[in-house]
């Protein structure tokens, strides 16, 4: 599974961003998928999941009511509209995908990841 990740940049506070990751080489329906985010000096953690069937999702308490994730089949790709960011979004975002059923929030159930897309929040 390739996956390629887009969207990112430099956004004001209170700002809105959407990010993008289309991915090949695998059946994406049989794809579970996360967004996960790196700040500087700290661990990598989930941001938001979605299921490979039913479309179900999982956020980090973080992001709650702000972020969304989303899946087009059509166009194999996940999406993670934010909005509302703030300064302690500032983090490289990684998508990830792993073949199986269900939805997964730790970074070690993940096979398959894209490349890191900053999002800087300034203040």
């Amino acid at each position: 599974v390739q996956l390629q990740a887009s969207g990112g940049g430099l956004v004001q506070s209170g700002g809105s961003l959407r990010l993008s990751c289309a991915a090949s080489g695998r059946t994406f329906s049989s794809l579970a998928l996360g967004w996960f985010r790196q700040a500087p000096g700290k661990e990598r953690e989930l941001a938001a999941a979605i299921s490979s069937s039913n479309g179900a999702t999982y956020y980090a308490d973080s992001v709650k009511g702000r972020f969304t994730i989303s899946r087009d089949y059509a166009k194999s790709t996940v999406y993670l509209q934010m909005s509302s960011l703030k300064p302690e979004d500032t983090a490289v975002f990684y998508c990830a995908a792993v073949a199986r059923l269900g939805i997964y929030a730790y970074a070690t159930s993940y096979d398959y990841w894209g490349q890191g897309t900053q999002v800087t929040v300034s203040s």
